[in-house]
């Protein structure tokens, strides 16, 4: 017997239902290619290149740039100590970058060398966490816990990602998406600028690898295999990229075609939001009004060359060629063969030709 799935168009509170009979609905709850099949790979693991931003823990380790100069007046050594922040609202909207309060790993009487920064958390941050550390031990009846473990080291970030910072610190820049969105918006960051938890980084500084991963192709993937919060996907590094597999054999000019696109399409989107005052935000919910689109032009012009370098047709389904890719190569891994890892590939003679220098900057 036939099953009938009803989906919703639209958002939420306005949008239309479709009903599709189906032979049998999958647990993606989609009339679409069910892709819960696919494997985690390990050359999208190791090294890691996906990550998930800092988690202070607390607001108090954040600071306006304002704040940060008045500290900074006082005590110069604070610059050591204090790096541009930014969150996935400030990335889209364009807002500037805020500072963070960052020690590492700094044991207490090397953070109290820089007493200004120390005193601010101090006052900031060390009460709540004493509060929060008072009302679990009295919850639990235990001298341990999250929060009683924090008050020990409360002036460290309570996230401070050490991995993730090894792999883009090294690099010019790096690329990041809203962890949450409903809009497939990727952009570069300089390597100064540390990223928030509402971010999810990706820890390549190439064209070619951010025209792989804003394509349509990625998008696809990304909403097939993410989880969601009302109207808006999550990436979830784990589903998403670790199970996405990258082109396997594309050619040098193949690859030249993807970072030319991607160039191209990130030149169109300033020059756009320079004219119009625009955020990445706005820019991006011109895509939701019909009619002719520069954007959707280039961006359309991008998703050709990395279907290209793919060597998916034009009539091949995205998500069922992605999941027989991912499936094979899952399979490769099984019996120790290798394949190609998420990238610029091995083989291109002169990555550094493949850096362009754009990039969103530190405030000053």
């Amino acid at each position: 017997m036939r099953k009938r799935l009803f989906t919703q168009l639209g958002d939420a509170k306005d949008g239309e239902w479709r009903c599709e009979e189906l032979d049998a609905i999958g647990p993606a709850l989609s009339a679409g290619t069910n892709v819960t099949a696919a494997l985690p790979l390990k050359a999208n693991q190791h090294p890691k290149p996906c990550f998930e931003g800092q988690q202070p823990g607390h607001d108090g380790f954040r600071l306006e740039p304002q704040v940060r100069e008045q500290m900074v007046l006082k005590d110069k050594k604070i610059a050591e100590v204090t790096f541009p922040y930014l969150n996935g609202d400030e990335l889209l909207s364009g807002a500037t970058p805020r500072f963070i309060i960052d020690f590492g790993n700094h044991p207490m009487d090397k953070a109290a060398h820089y007493a200004v920064a120390f005193e601010h958390l101090k006052r900031e941050v060390l009460p709540k966490w004493q509060a929060n550390a008072k009302a679990e031990r009295e919850k639990t009846g235990k001298d341990t816990g999250e929060h009683q473990g924090r008050v020990k080291t409360w002036w460290l970030l309570k996230r401070p990602r050490e991995q993730m910072l090894a792999a883009i610190l090294p690099l010019p820049r790096y690329i990041v998406c809203a962890r949450v969105t409903k809009r497939p918006v990727f952009e570069f960051l300089s390597s100064s600028i540390r990223p928030d938890s509402s971010l999810t980084v990706f820890a390549f500084a190439d064209d070619y690898s951010f025209g792989i991963l804003q394509s349509g192709i990625h998008w696809a993937w990304f909403t097939a295999k993410c989880s969601t919060l009302t109207a808006r996907f999550r990436y979830t590094s784990d589903t998403v990229f670790d199970t996405f597999p990258w082109p396997q054999s594309p050619t040098l000019t193949q690859v030249k075609a993807v970072a030319e696109a991607a160039v191209a399409l990130r030149a169109l989107r300033r020059e756009i939001m320079a004219a119009n005052g625009w955020s990445l935000r706005d820019l991006y919910r011109t895509l939701e009004t019909p009619g002719t689109n520069r954007l959707r032009g280039a961006q359309a012009t991008l998703d050709s060359a990395v279907r290209t370098a793919y060597g998916l047709k034009d009539s091949e389904d995205t998500l069922a060629f992605l999941l027989g890719l991912n499936v094979m190569l899952a399979d490769k891994e099984a019996k120790g063969q290798s394949i190609t890892p998420p990238g610029l590939p091995a083989f291109v003679p002169t990555g550094h030709d493949f850096v362009s220098p754009d990039c969103i900057q530190p405030p000053g």
